[in-house]
C-alpha cells in the first residue's frame, strides 16, 4: 500500500473548500497524509476532531451523542466563514455528514457543494448507525460497552480496516474510544433535502469492510448517486493518501 505524499499537480480550486470528518475511533489526525496534499492542490481544507475523540478525548462524556458531532462540523464551517463546502465523511461520519447537510441545506441552500462519503454509512431517515449492523456486530458492540458502563466503545484493531505494519500501529496507537451513547441514536432528516446536495460515495473494495456492504449496495442502486472505487481497505486516508487526495481535488473542480 503507498504511503508516498507528494502533492498532486493541480490547480487552485478558488473559495473551494474541503471539510474532513473522521469515522469512528479517528481523529483530525488521520488526515495527517491528505492535508498536505489537497491544500497543496489548492484547496483550502480542514479537518475537524469530534467530541470525545482524538485530542478531544478529555471531553468524553455521556452527553455526548449524534447531534453533538453534527454541530462539531457546522461550528467549525461557520467560524471559518466557509462557502462551497466539499463535505466528506468518513465511516460512521456519514451519520454526521447527513444531518449537517440536513440542517445547513434548510439554512443555507447551496453552502454545501458536494457531500462524499467515504466508505461511510448511508442512513435512511430515523436509522440510527447500528440500523445496518448485523445482529452479531450489534451484540457484540453492545457488550464491548458495557465494560465502561455504557460511555464508550473500544477501538478494535486496525487490521480490520486492512491496515498492516507500521500503517496498522500508527493507528492502533492513535485510536480513542467512540462514543457509545450515538450508536443506537435516530437520525431524523429530510432526506428531499439532502438530496439535493450532489452525492459521492468512494468504496473502498480491498478488502471491503463488512458492515459497509448495506451502504455500497445502496449507493449503486438508488439514482442520484455517483460511486467512484478506491481498491484499497478500511482507511485509504492512511493507505492510499495520493489517490485519495486526487480524486477530492477532481471532485472540486
Amino acid at each position: 500500500m503507498s504511503t508516498s505524499t507528494s502533492t498532486p499537480s493541480f490547480n487552485p480550486l478558488g473559495n473551494t473548500a474541503i471539510v474532513l470528518v473522521h469515522g469512528a475511533w479517528h481523529g483530525a489526525w488521520c488526515w495527517g497524509r491528505v492535508l498536505p496534499l489537497l491544500r497543496g492542490g489548492g484547496a483550502l481544507t480542514h479537518a475537524v476532531t469530534l467530541t470525545g475523540l482524538g485530542e478531544r478525548a478529555h471531553l468524553l462524556s455521556p452527553a455526548v451523542d449524534l447531534n453533538t458531532h453534527i454541530q462539531d462540523v457546522i461550528g467549525l464551517i461557520e467560524s471559518e466563514e466557509l462557502q462551497r463546502v466539499l463535505l466528506v465523511g468518513h465511516s460512521y461520519a456519514g451519520m454526521v455528514i447527513t444531518g449537517v447537510a440536513d440542517r445547513l441545506e434548510g439554512e443555507r441552500p447551496g453552502l454545501l457543494r458536494r457531500l462524499v462519503y467515504l466508505d461511510a454509512a448511508l442512513p435512511y431517515p430515523g436509522d440510527s448507525w447500528s440500523s445496518h449492523h448485523s445482529d452479531e456486530t450489534r451484540a457484540t458492540r453492545i457488550a464491548a460497552a458495557q465494560a465502561s458502563g455504557g460511555l464508550s466503545l473500544p477501538p478494535p484493531d486496525s487490521a480490520l480496516f486492512g491496515l498492516s505494519g507500521a500503517d496498522r500501529d500508527w493507528v492502533n496507537r492513535r485510536q480513542t474510544p467512540q462514543p457509545f451513547r450515538l450508536y443506537q441514536q435516530p437520525l431524523d432528516f429530510d432526506a428531499d433535502r439532502v438530496a439535493r446536495i450532489p452525492r459521492t460515495f468512494i468504496d473502498c473494495t480491498m478488502p471491503a469492510l463488512a458492515t459497509i456492504a448495506p451502504a455500497r449496495r445502496r449507493a449503486r442502486s438508488e439514482p442520484g448517486w455517483q460511486v467512484l472505487e478506491m481498491a484499497t481497505g478500511h482507511d485509504p486516508m492512511v493507505s492510499e493518501p495520493v489517490a485519495l487526495a486526487h480524486l477530492l481535488l477532481d471532485l472540486c473542480r
